[in-house]
C-alpha cells in the first residue's frame, strides 16, 4: 500500500479574495491565457506543497500545465517593473500609520552548477559563508503593524558583468553594467520616491552602515538614516581637522553607566524587547577624511553580559533617542520577509537561468506576500476583540 502523503492541490477555481485583489492588475496582461497563467500561478504557490517550480506546481494546479507556467515567466508579454509599480500603488492605499521607513537588505540563495543568472562563489550573510549562491537586494516598507515588499533586483557579480557568452545565454541587459549591492540599493530608494512611497528614514545593517558610498548617496538624496555599524566605525568628536579618529566601541566605552539609558522598542512573544542605549553626538569619518555630523548610538543588554551594539545616525539634534532606536529594530520586517517568503512561497526554488525570468519570479514571489498583507489587514480591521489590542502584524499569523 502506498503510504505517500496526499499532494496538497490547489482550487480549480481562483480563490474569491485573490481573484478580488488580482482584478487591479488584469490590464497589464495582453491576453487572458495570460491572467489565468498568473492567478494559477499565485494560487500554487499559496499552497503548503514543498516544492514550488514549474514541474511540481504543475502537477497540483488544476487548468494549467508546466509549459503554460513556464511561459509565463519567460515568452508571455508583461512587464514585471509595471506590475511591481501597480502593486506598490495599492499598499500604499492601505490604511497607515504615516510613519514608515524604508529597509535595504539582500538575501542570498543556495544554488548548484553555474549556469543560473548571477550565481557565483560568493559570501552571503544569509547562508553565514561564502558559497555557491545568487543574492538579490531588496528594499522594503515597515510600520510599527504594517509591512511590505517594494522591489528586489539580482547583485550581478564582476566575472558575470564581463562575461559576454553568460551574459547573452541568460539573457541579461545589453546596459547593465556592474554595481554594488549598496549601489543598487541607492537604486532601489530612488525607485521607492518615484513611486511616492512616503518614509520618515532608511534603514539597513553594518554591510551598508559601514559603507560611506552608501551613506553619502542617502545625504545626497536628503533622506534620513539609522542604520547599524560595526565596532570599527570611525568616528571623531571635533570638526577640527586635528582630532583623531576613534572606533565607536572606544568611544562608547568609556561613558559611565549613568549615561545609558533603558529603552523598550516592541512587543514580542515573551513581553516587550528592551536593552540600554546611549546617543552620541559626533562626526562620522570617510577615508578620504570628509567628515559628517550625527549621532552615534550604542545598545548593551539591560543586565549582565552581552552583545554590543552600534548605530550611526543623520537625524537632526533634536530628535529622541527611542525614535532613532524603534526605527531601526524595524529591519526585523525584512529578515521576516525573507524567510517567510523562502519557507512558505518558494522564492528561492525557481529553477530557470534567465534574467528576466528571475525577476518575473521575484515579481510574482513579491504580489503573493503583498496579498496576504492585504488579506490580513482586511480580516483584522473586520475582527474587534475584547481586551488588548492583537501583537505585531505578521502575514503568517
Amino acid at each position: 500500500m502506498d503510504k505517500s502523503p496526499a499532494l496538497p492541490h490547489a482550487p480549480s477555481e481562483p480563490l474569491p479574495e485573490l481573484d478580488e485583489f488580482l482584478k487591479p492588475f488584469h490590464a497589464l496582461f495582453r491576453r487572458r491565457a495570460s491572467q489565468t497563467a498568473m492567478e494559477r500561478y499565485l494560487s500554487g504557490l499559496l499552497t503548503e506543497h514543498p516544492a514550488k517550480n514549474c514541474d511540481t506546481l504543475a502537477d497540483i494546479i488544476p487548468g494549467t500545465n508546466e509549459q503554460q507556467l513556464q511561459g509565463l515567466l519567460t515568452q508571455m508579454v508583461w512587464d514585471e517593473i509595471a506590475l511591481n509599480q501597480r502593486r506598490v500603488q495599492i499598499m500604499c492605499a492601505l490604511p497607515t500609520e504615516g510613519d514608515g521607513v524604508l529597509i535595504i537588505d539582500d538575501t542570498g540563495f543556495a544554488k548548484q552548477g553555474q549556469h543560473s543568472v548571477g550565481v557565483a562563489r560568493q559570501y552571503s550573510g544569509t547562508l553565514g559563508k561564502v558559497a555557491n549562491c545568487q543574492i538579490t537586494v531588496n528594499c522594503h516598507y515597515a510600520e510599527r503593524t504594517l509591512a511590505w515588499p517594494v522591489a528586489t533586483r539580482l547583485y550581478l557579480p564582476k566575472t558575470w558583468c564581463a562575461d559576454a557568452v553568460r551574459r547573452q545565454a541568460t539573457q541579461v541587459p545589453a546596459g547593465l553594467t556592474f554595481q554594488t549591492k549598496a549601489a543598487i540599493g541607492l537604486d532601489l530608494i530612488d525607485q521607492a520616491n518615484a513611486w511616492d512611497i512616503r518614509h520618515a528614514c532608511v534603514v539597513a545593517d553594518a554591510a551598508y552602515g559601514d559603507d560611506p558610498v552608501f551613506l553619502n548617496g542617502l545625504e545626497v538624496r536628503r533622506e534620513r538614516y539609522v542604520v547599524a555599524v560595526r565596532a570599527n566605525f570611525s568616528v571623531v568628536q571635533s570638526r577640527q581637522s586635528m582630532a583623531e579618529s576613534e572606533r565607536a566601541d572606544n568611544l562608547l566605552a568609556t561613558l559611565p553607566r549613568w549615561h545609558w539609558q533603558t529603552i523598550r522598542w516592541r512587543e514580542g512573544s515573551r513581553g516587550w524587547l528592551r536593552a540600554k542605549f546611549v546617543a552620541v553626538r559626533c562626526w562620522r569619518v570617510d577615508g578620504d577624511g570628509t567628515r559628517h555630523v550625527g549621532w552615534l548610538i550604542g545598545q548593551r543588554p539591560t543586565r549582565g553580559d552581552g552583545e554590543w551594539k552600534y548605530f550611526w545616525s543623520n537625524f537632526p539634534l533634536n530628535t529622541p533617542l527611542a525614535t532613532m532606536v524603534e526605527y531601526t529594530h524595524r529591519r526585523y520586517w525584512v529578515e521576516q520577509f525573507h524567510e517567510e517568503a523562502k519557507s512558505l512561497l518558494g522564492w528561492d526554488q525557481y529553477q530557470g537561468r534567465l534574467w528576466h525570468g528571475f525577476h518575473r519570479h521575484a515579481a510574482l514571489i513579491l504580489l503573493t506576500y503583498s496579498f496576504l498583507v492585504w488579506l490580513e489587514l482586511r480580516e483584522r480591521d473586520q475582527v474587534h476583540r475584547r481586551g488588548r489590542p492583537r501583537g505585531v502584524f505578521s502575514p503568517s499569523a
